[in-house]
């Protein structure tokens, strides 16, 4: 077999452009903190630990009028690790398509606070999802620690999709590991910035290893972690969340959308969604 030499120009012009990198080729070289980002996503949160006290800045708090126009302010908060109290999944199916879904948690602590954790991508400006953009190293992954009012209702009123909140069967000690490892990973995030991966670093995989982490139980990564809009079932059969009977009414009792609706501007929404 004669060697390989270069291309001819005419073969040149063909094969060149499919072999590129990405328009924005410089982005897929190394991820970074200093892009210029959509505002709801331009400040990282941090937290702050002394003792069994944990003090969480920049906690999101957006005022949606629609998913692109809001009004955007952040607050810090003061939690003690010694009144966690709950973990719960959130699953958000998409309605393109329900085998795939968003997967958030939320923390749950005395006197009904919460605080909810998003895995996402970190968009820039004019920029949207794309599943093999993912792929290609051209979004960076984000922690978006917010007010689980923030949180919830921008799926349930701006992206109008289901949203399905299941308590986790989970003792204190266990959620406030959890907690602490997820806060971590929030600093770890904010000083060595990471790419989103469509399928090894997602929201739904980010989640299975806190939870591995652990040690108390390991959630296997089969198709219903590829395919998180089953990852409630999965949850249900390793018997990680409270159960209704069977998975058709736990999952009708979690689905929180109309109780949204009903309480959105409650000063007690999270525990008013949760009744």
């Amino acid at each position: 077999m004669p060697a390989v030499g270069p291309l001819d120009p005419g073969l040149d012009k063909t094969v060149r452009p499919i072999l590129a990198l990405p328009e924005n080729a410089a982005k897929a070289l190394a991820p970074s903190n200093d892009r210029d980002w959509t505002a709801d996503l331009a400040v990282l949160s941090r937290a702050e630990f002394n003792g069994d006290l944990v003090t969480v800045r920049n906690i999101r708090n957006c005022t949606y009028r629609t998913a692109e126009d809001y009004d955007v302010a952040h607050y810090d908060k003061t939690f003690d690790l010694n009144k966690i109290e709950s973990l719960d999944f959130v699953v958000v199916p998409f309605l393109e398509m329900p085998a795939l879904a968003h997967i958030a948690v939320s923390f749950g602590f005395e006197g009904d606070e919460y605080l909810g954790v998003s895995v996402e991508i970190r968009k820039e400006k004019g920029e949207q999802y794309a599943a093999l953009k993912g792929v290609l190293r051209q979004f960076e992954l984000m922690y978006v620690v917010a007010d689980e009012r923030d949180m919830i209702r921008v799926c349930t009123d701006q992206c109008l999709r289901g949203v399905y909140v299941y308590r986790a069967n989970a003792p204190k000690e266990v959620v406030r590991a959890m907690f602490v490892d997820v806060m971590q990973r929030v600093n770890a995030l904010a000083e060595r910035p990471e790419f989103y991966h469509t399928f090894t670093n997602n929201c739904t995989t980010n989640i299975v290893r806190h939870i591995n982490h652990l040690g108390t139980g390991s959630v296997p990564y089969d198709y219903r972690v590829l395919m998180p809009g089953h990852f409630d079932r999965l949850v249900y059969d390793l018997d990680m969340i409270e159960k209704k009977a069977s998975f058709e009414q736990t999952r009708l009792a979690a689905r929180v959308n109309r109780r949204v609706y009903e309480y959105a501007e409650r000063a007690d929404f999270s525990a008013a969604i949760r009744r």
